[in-house]
C-alpha cells in the first residue's frame, strides 16, 4: 500500500507541481454572488466545488491544500464547508493537503491525529509544527504506517515568513540552525519509515519549505534528497518559480498558489467592465482562477 506523499509525488509528476490553496475567505468573493447564496459559507463551498471541477478537467493541479483557519473563522457552517471541501478534493482523485499546522504533547496531539487522519475531517496528509519538540511529532507519525491508514505530513522546515528568521534560522551552539535540527529529526524519520516502505521514492514526512528566499534553496534540495516538499510563497507572496525550480529537483515537491489563483478575477482584463459594474459571476471567477491555474503550471514546469 502506498502512502499518500507517495501518491502525491507521483501526481505530481503526472500533472506537474501546482498546489491549489483553497484558503477561500468570503471576502475574495463579491458580494453581488454572495448575495445568489443563503450565507457567505455556502458561497464558499459552490466556489470550492466548481474550482475543483475545473482543476480535474483542465488537469492544472496535481493536489489541492485546504487551510482550516479561513474555514474556523466562518464558525459551525463554515467547519461543515471545510468538511465537505476536503471530501470532494478526495472524490475528485486528488491528494487533499489540510493546512492545520498542529502541534502538541502527547495525548493531545494523538487527539489532533484522530481528528484528521480520522472521521468528519480525514484528509490524507497534514501540516505540522515541530517547536514545541520531537516528541510531538509522534502521535501524527504512527498514522503514516499502512496499518493506520498510511498518512503523511508536512513539517514545518522553512517557512516563507518573513519572522521566520526569529527561531528557524537561529544558531546553535553546537553548530548549525534550528532548521538544521528538524531536517535531521526528518531524515532520521524517512530511515525508519524505509522499514515499511522500502520500495517507495520519498518519505511519509515531507518538509515545508518556502520559496520567498533564493539564498538557501540549494542547500535545503542538496541536504534532503529523499524529502518531497511542499512550496508555499509562489506567487502573492513573491516567490519566484526560478527558486521553486531548485527546490522541485531530486525527490520533488509541490507549490502551493492560494491567493495567486482565488482572486485572479481582480486583475483579469477581461473582467474590467464587469468588475466596474458589480456584475461578475461565479462562472467569471472560476474561468479567471483556472486560466491563473494552468499559467502557474506553465511557468512552474519551465524550471
Amino acid at each position: 500500500m502506498k502512502h499518500a506523499m507517495q501518491k502525491l509525488q507521483e501526481a505530481a509528476k503526472k500533472f506537474g507541481p501546482l498546489c491549489v490553496g483553497l484558503d477561500t475567505d468570503p471576502s475574495y468573493i463579491p458580494e453581488n454572488i454572495i448575495k445568489n447564496y443563503s450565507s457567505a459559507p455556502e458561497a464558499v463551498l459552490a466556489y470550492n466545488l466548481a474550482l475543483i471541477e475545473r482543476i480535474k478537467k483542465d488537469q492544472s493541479a496535481c493536489c489541492f491544500k485546504i487551510q482550516v483557519a479561513y474555514y474556523e473563522a466562518m464558525g459551525l457552517k463554515g467547519m461543515e464547508v471545510y468538511a465537505k471541501t476536503v471530501k470532494a478534493v478526495r472524490d475528485a482523485g486528488f491528494v487533499a493537503i489540510s493546512d492545520i499546522k498542529r502541534g502538541d504533547i502527547a495525548a493531545t496531539a494523538g487527539a489532533y491525529a484522530r481528528a484528521h487522519f480520522t472521521g468528519d475531517f480525514e484528509t490524507d496528509i497534514i501540516t505540522i509544527n515541530p517547536y514545541m519538540g520531537f516528541d510531538t511529532l509522534k502521535p501524527f507519525t504512527e498514522y503514516t504506517t499502512a496499518e493506520k491508514g498510511s498518512k503523511a505530513m508536512f513539517v514545518l522546515l522553512r517557512t516563507s515568513n518573513p519572522g521566520m528568521v526569529d527561531i528557524e534560522q537561529q544558531e546553535l551552539k553546537d553548530g548549525g540552525r534550528v532548521l538544521d535540527r528538524v531536517g535531521n529529526e526528518l531524515n532520521n524519520i524517512l530511515q525508519e519509515s524505509k522499514k515499511e516502505y522500502a520500495d517507495e521514492t520519498c518519505s511519509p514526512v515531507g518538509a515545508v519549505v518556502g520559496c520567498t528566499e533564493e539564498s538557501d534553496a540549494r542547500s535545503l534540495r542538496d541536504a534532503y534528497p529523499e524529502i518531497f516538499f511542499l512550496i508555499p510563497g509562489y506567487g502573492a507572496q513573491g516567490g519566484a518559480a526560478k527558486i521553486c525550480g531548485i527546490l522541485l529537483e531530486k525527490c520533488g515537491g509541490t507549490v502551493n498558489s492560494s491567493r495567486g489563483i482565488l482572486c485572479a478575477w481582480k486583475k483579469d482584463p477581461s473582467l474590467e467592465e464587469k468588475r466596474s459594474a458589480g456584475t461578475l459571476t461565479m462562472d467569471d471567477l472560476i474561468n479567471a482562477s483556472a486560466k491563473a491555474a494552468i499559467d502557474s503550471k506553465t511557468e512552474l514546469m519551465s524550471f
